[in-house]
């Protein structure tokens, strides 16, 4: 851990300078408490830097939770090792491809699964309690429920060190959380202009504890959180009854871990109650466990918390990108991806480029990074990988 001011503590040893200095005007807004803490996978977001844990005293910066809300990951531990697994791989990865919709704008056609439908009726009544419309955000928002996005949202069969099998994915809130974050994001920026608050980023504006406006963020955030979670049940839920079909058996869930690593909680550090947010970190209380995927190609860990309070009990939600996208396009070629996915049933498409393995982080170097933070039960290597456009 490098102290890098009172106010900002980090645990990445790759850390640019541009992610240092907007970490470093993050947390000198007034009301950080005790201090923003920088994961090992820290990197240049949105205002506040994607990788870091935020806690604030009477007030939420909409855009340090991020645009989607509540995403994660989902994994389930199956009874099989990998000899049970059929050697044609592809099958499976097509029949997931059919049964999840792909990409940004992917939507089902109709909601046609009991399973979704009791979702779809959860996700309304909790919207009627919320006091908003989820409709007024993303008219298409119930047929998005199971559906994967892009990006480096991906669904994937892998294998752990001994040879178990496992089902992991990848995704959020999709297009209503998505709406959900860049309303509020707008309204802090209106208030904080109509109040005359000096901002050194325009995406630090906030909204204060005791007003309408951070009340309706609240409960719609938590009701995208919400969404999020049950998009990543929806899903597992459609890829659990593919595999069984491709391996001829049903699977029975030995261990299900869902979590998020963009999202706000109420919680307790250093003697006082923040509002906490993630953006890109999960949660690493003693003894939780928690799910850090690395990108297409490599490994992703299945961690247990050990509750580190320095760094607010929190941990890495992944690889964090070295390259932008668009740099990553310029340096790589789709032959050094197709060597990167070596072994792997993959869609081979150009598109996947910018989530080429050396675009990102050295997620082994990320974890001994976190070392302190988290403790590793199982690696994952992928056997299936699939993704969206």
């Amino acid at each position: 851990m490098e102290k890098i001011t009172p106010k900002l503590l980090s645990w990445a040893s790759i850390l640019e300078d541009t992610t240092r200095e907007q970490a470093m005007t993050t947390a000198r807004m007034p009301f950080i408490h005790p201090h923003l803490a920088l994961m090992p996978d820290a990197h240049l977001g949105l205002g506040a830097t994607v990788g870091s844990v935020i806690p604030t005293l009477g007030a939420i910066m909409p855009a340090a939770v991020g645009v989607d809300i509540g995403c994660g990951m989902i994994a389930v531990r199956t009874q099989w090792t990998a000899d049970r697994l059929p050697a044609d791989r592809r099958p499976v990865r097509e029949a997931i491809e059919r049964a999840v919709p792909l990409s940004a704008g992917g939507v089902n056609r109709r909601v046609s699964r009991e399973h979704t439908r009791q979702r779809l009726e959860l996700l309304t009544r909790l919207a009627q309690q919320a006091g908003f419309e989820p409709a007024a955000y993303a008219r298409r928002w119930e047929l998005q429920l199971g559906t994967l996005g892009s990006g480096n949202h991906f669904i994937e069969v892998s294998v752990d060190e001994e040879q178990r099998v496992w089902l992991f994915l990848h995704s959020g809130s999709r297009g209503v959380g998505n709406r959900i974050a860049q309303h509020h994001i707008a309204v802090a920026r209106d208030l904080c202009e109509r109040w005359w608050v000096p901002l050194p980023d325009k995406d630090l504006a906030y909204l204060v504890e005791g007003t309408a406006e951070l009340d309706a963020y609240v409960a719609q955030m938590r009701w995208a959180q919400t969404y999020a979670l049950l998009n990543r049940e929806e899903m597992m839920d459609r890829v659990v009854r593919q595999v069984e079909e491709w391996v001829g058996e049903a699977v029975v869930r030995t261990e299900e871990i869902n979590c998020h690593h963009n999202y706000t909680e109420r919680e307790r550090h250093f003697g006082r109650d923040v509002w906490l947010s993630r953006k890109g970190a999960i949660n690493a209380e003693a003894g939780r466990p928690g799910l850090i995927p690395g990108s297409m190609g490599t490994a992703s860990y299945v961690v247990v918390g050990r509750g580190d309070p320095v760094s607010l009990h929190s941990a890495p939600h992944g690889a964090g990108r070295e390259y932008s996208r668009a740099r990553a396009r310029r340096t790589f070629t789709r032959e050094q991806l197709r060597e990167a996915m070596t072994g792997i049933e993959w869609r081979d498409s150009e598109a996947f480029l910018d989530e080429i393995p050396g675009a990102y982080k050295d997620i082994d170097r990320v974890m001994a990074d976190a070392s302190d933070l988290v403790e590793v039960r199982h690696v994952l290597r992928q056997v299936v990988n699939v993704k969206g456009d």
